[in-house]
């Protein structure tokens, strides 16, 4: 795991450094929802380097918080999920963009979906996708899109996200995301 991290990290580097980028941005997208069973609040950060105007590369966190809350028996339960990767996105004529995110996520789901205590893997997920762009007076641009997990591993922690269905009611990996990216250089 450390390898794919330091192989990321390389890429970005020498990506940043042979083609000189034009700027920086700081990228943000979260994720809250809650009942009374409980919730999952998550937090994704991008550290974007522009090359030109319509493409952004560069390293992501994540951070996610699950809690559970048994009405019936009174129990609670939470765990962590976390992780990084890289992305990439191509920005259309301030309106579109197509993007490429790559995350390694470390999490206690098991294959059924049960939280283990004492085991975590490390589950890779690659959201390919695009949406609607748009800058608003150069401090802050808008991404929202429908982004499809290729992965799609049986651990991921994502699949909570998943919004739509196929026929026979299994779960299609896409998820919505919003993100908004501050400009730095």
């Amino acid at each position: 795991m450390k390898r794919t991290f330091f192989i990321l990290f390389l890429l970005v580097s020498i990506m940043t450094n042979a083609q000189g980028p034009d700027g920086t941005e700081l990228g943000v997208d979260a994720y809250f929802g809650a009942s009374t069973n409980g919730g999952n609040l998550s937090l994704g950060l991008k550290y974007g380097f522009n090359f030109g105007e319509n493409y952004i590369i560069g390293p992501s966190f994540r951070y996610q918080r699950t809690w559970n809350n048994n009405v019936l028996t009174g129990n609670k339960s939470g765990f962590n999920v976390f992780g990084g990767g890289v992305f990439g996105h191509v920005r259309l004529y301030n309106l579109l963009f197509l993007g490429a995110e790559f995350e390694t996520m470390r999490t206690p789901l098991s294959q059924g979906g049960l939280v283990s205590i004492t085991n975590s893997s490390w589950i890779p997920t690659l959201f390919l996708g695009g949406g609607y762009s748009q800058e608003f007076n150069e401090k802050i641009r808008i991404n929202a899109g429908v982004m499809y997990d290729v992965v799609n591993h049986v651990q991921s922690p994502f699949q909570q996200g998943y919004f739509l269905r196929k026929a026979n009611g299994a779960l299609i990996p896409m998820i919505y995301r919003i993100a908004f990216f501050f400009p730095l250089t």
